[in-house]
């Protein structure tokens, strides 16, 4: 017996059938990605021009010491000063996407989904993720530095690395804690108590180390002790941030952990975002198909008083 069906139309029947028979979910399940947090690390500044070629900046130290004279003395000492001038170029990145007809018409079948929104998103997230990147890890093709591998903080040597031992839970709680205060204190003496370090960055192991270590006989985790035991807080006054970075557990030295205490500031850093991310008018790129261009403009990270700042290596 001779098939009436074309292997076409058979085909569309055979999908048209399914398409009845079968019950999409109202809910869209979507993959998730580690936040991007940035911005509670890095101050960051939208406030140059969309199209600003740079950002320059200066700093100025100050010169002169007072000292005794002769009331016929001609040589009264003298103060002044010095001025630096600092330039960060900026750069532009784009991302965007495209669909067609056919793919919209299909999108609307589907409860939940938009396809124009859904693409914007994965765009937006994307731009987002490389800002994300150069702010915290600095971008080599750009020679870049990020907060957790910049050259300009000073680095010492943690004094003992961070694993859980039960036979040197004593040494190692004291270890740690020198660390911690001895990355703030450093701060703090070496700038003749001008500068102070107001947040901690840790590796993923070493804040998930604080939280399960319980001070002996306490009820309070080694978290919480450093939270209101150090010296940040006992001179200001103020809460101590302490935080997880990913990135960190490989960041030091020799691949180890690495700790950044730094005063979390616009004064001392800053990452300038002069045009923060956008999308144009979609355009025409074939006979049914639309693209949406996007763009963004970033300068890197500038550290500019290093001095706030200490990298702890080998926790």
């Amino acid at each position: 017996m001779q098939n009436w069906f074309r292997d076409d139309l058979g085909q569309q029947a055979l999908g048209f059938l399914i398409a009845q028979t079968t019950y999409i979910e109202p809910q869209v399940y979507r993959t998730k990605y580690p936040e991007l947090n940035y911005a509670r690390f890095v101050p960051v500044d939208y406030s140059a021009g969309d199209w600003a070629k740079s950002i320059t900046f200066f700093s100025i130290d100050y010169a002169g010491r007072a000292d005794w004279i002769n009331a016929n003395a001609n040589d009264i000492p003298l103060a002044d000063f010095t001025r630096q001038k600092f330039e960060a170029g900026i750069e532009m990145g784009s991302i965007g996407y495209r669909y067609n007809l056919e793919e919209l018409g299909q999108a609307m079948m589907i409860p939940g989904l938009n396809l124009t929104t859904e693409r914007a998103n994965a765009a937006r997230r994307a731009c987002e993720e490389m800002i994300h990147n150069i702010a915290m890890y600095g971008d080599n093709r750009k020679n870049w530095l990020g907060l957790t591998n910049n050259t300009a903080p000073t680095v010492i040597n943690a004094a003992h690395t961070w694993a859980y031992d039960v036979a040197q839970a004593t040494p190692l709680l004291n270890a740690i804690l020198n660390d911690i205060n001895g990355a703030i204190t450093n701060v703090w003496q070496s700038t003749l108590t001008v500068e102070m370090a107001d947040t901690v960055l840790l590796p993923l192991a070493g804040i998930s180390l604080l939280a399960i270590t319980q001070l002996p006989n306490t009820t309070m985790n080694l978290l919480e002790w450093i939270q209101r035991n150090n010296l940040y807080t006992q001179q200001t006054g103020r809460a101590l941030t302490i935080m997880g970075v990913r990135g960190l557990d490989t960041a030091g030295s020799g691949g180890s952990g690495r700790m950044v205490a730094y005063r979390n500031d616009p004064e001392a850093l800053k990452l300038h975002v002069p045009m923060a991310h956008r999308f144009y008018a979609a355009r025409q790129v074939g006979a049914f198909v639309f693209e949406v261009p996007s763009m963004f403009r970033i300068a890197g990270l500038e550290w500019r008083l290093p001095a706030t700042a200490r990298y702890v290596d080998g926790i």
